[in-house]
């Protein structure tokens, strides 16, 4: 049994490089190339791997799958100068990427023995840890550590279920909630310019952002050195200066629109940096997301009004940037596939039977209160803070706070019931629970509310 387990995962691997391999002349044939890439590698039985087997050669398995993400990554310039990133293509492309990257996780927690974080510890340093948690490009690698440049590009993964919301609003799927640029002053000091909800547009010391607890993150550079360092001082400065304004900070743009620079929201912020320092010559994104939801409530409750936006994610298929390295915490992969998955649930009850979120008194005051504390000095937010409470930004609405507070309620008590259906999975047969089992166990769930979820009601 194991031999053939193992020769099942090799021959997996095998036949998806040859559908890598594919030529590709035009975008048909490269939505269809990464179409089937998808269906294979979730279709692959993974009952039949021996566990034992997996965990021995885990570490070679995850460089393989590792080398094959960056094998599809390498070849967007060449597909983009083609033409074939269009017509669907780069949708099927990040789709593939996604369900690679998963499978690399599920390899990387059997080797870490399934485990998870206990109560009160909190994740690594990003790019720091196990060596074997930190994937890089072999090409583009600088010595045992991850080199961090000025200009370079961190796309990174949160905890929290907005983040998992961040992630799966749009059209593509994605695993990631936000994305920041790396500045080096004149010290050498590193900082992560950055748009936080929280926070608005400013600076952050690079370690202290890289070690908030984040569950994944990808180092991506552009292949422009100079302009990328110009870039990074461009927006570091822009924000320096918006902090020193009237109103000391810029505060965070809910709308995810691109147009405008007096408020930014992650990605734009990057965006207004790259754009600025090539003199319009450069474009951003080259793959817009698309909110394509019908049911526009959840986004009418955040403020959101954009169609087409850039999220953080869609510098995964950015054609000028290359990968350097990709890191992840396996105690908490397992987590963030599951709040994907159940993220992506809910919005698709949303759009499909009309669920909408409905409020109690509770939540009512919460955010009441949530608006008074905005307005707060900051050496009062600073004790609301440590009392367990969010920071609120002044330009937060009440029906914003309460909607983050009702997404929170109604996924927090799912995802539990997921872990926990994994939990016994892994101790009776030593695998964890495959998507397509979560996705028809979140079903199984829904068919049995009676048209409650939490905080979601069908009207």
């Amino acid at each position: 049994m194991e031999g053939a387990g193992l020769r099942l995962l090799a021959d997996s691997i095998g036949q998806w490089r040859g559908i890598v391999a594919r030529p590709v002349a035009s975008a048909a044939d490269l939505k269809r190339n990464m179409e089937d890439l998808y269906q294979a590698i979730y279709g692959t039985d993974f009952a039949k791997l021996d566990v034992a087997g997996v965990k021995a050669i885990a570490v070679p398995a995850g460089e393989n799958l590792f080398d094959l993400y960056l094998t599809l990554r390498d070849r967007i310039p060449e597909w983009h100068a083609k033409g074939a990133m269009r017509d669907g293509a780069p949708l099927a492309l990040r789709s593939a990427m996604r369900v690679l990257r998963y499978t690399c996780d599920i390899i990387g927690e059997v080797a870490a023995g399934y485990a998870r974080l206990a109560p009160g510890d909190r994740t690594h340093t990003a790019f720091e840890g196990p060596p074997e948690w930190t994937m890089m490009h072999p090409a583009l690698r600088d010595g045992a550590r991850v080199s961090i440049r000025a200009g370079d590009v961190i796309l990174v993964r949160g905890q929290l279920h907005n983040s998992a919301a961040i992630a799966r609003i749009g059209d593509a799927d994605s695993q990631f909630s936000h994305v920041g640029i790396v500045h080096i002053d004149e010290d050498g000091q590193r900082w992560l310019v950055e748009a936080l909800i929280e926070e608005g547009s400013t600076w952050s010391p690079l370690d202290d952002a890289l070690g908030h607890g984040l569950g994944r993150a990808v180092l991506f550079r552009h292949r422009d050195a100079d302009l990328a360092r110009r870039a990074a001082a461009l927006v570091a400065e822009y924000v320096q200066k918006s902090r020193a304004g009237p109103f000391g900070w810029m505060p965070y743009d809910f709308s995810m629109e691109l147009a405008g620079d007096d408020r930014f929201f992650c990605s734009k912020l990057v965006r207004h940096g790259y754009v600025g320092a090539s003199g319009g010559k450069m474009s951003l994104p080259s793959f817009p997301t698309r909110l394509t939801m019908t049911n526009r409530d959840f986004f009418e409750r955040l403020g959101v009004t954009a169609t087409d936006t850039f999220a953080p994610a869609d510098f995964e298929v950015e054609p000028a940037f290359d990968v350097v390295a990709e890191w992840r915490d396996y105690r908490v992969t397992s987590n963030l596939r599951m709040q994907d998955l159940l993220m992506s649930k809910l919005f698709d009850w949303m759009d499909a039977h009309g669920y909408q979120f409905r409020e109690d008194l509770r939540m009512g005051v919460m955010a009441l209160m949530g608006r008074l504390t905005s307005y707060a000095p900051d050496i009062a937010k600073s004790l609301v803070v440590k009392a367990g409470f969010p920071k609120v930004p002044s330009n937060m609405q009440a029906r914003t706070i309460a909607t983050i507070g009702m997404l929170h309620d109604t996924a927090e008590p799912i995802l539990q019931r997921l872990i926990a259906l994994e939990t016994d999975r892994i101790r009776t047969t030593g695998r964890p629970l495959h998507p397509r089992e979560v996705q028809a166990e979140l079903e199984r769930f829904r068919a049995a509310q009676g048209g409650r979820i939490g905080y979601l009601a069908v009207p």
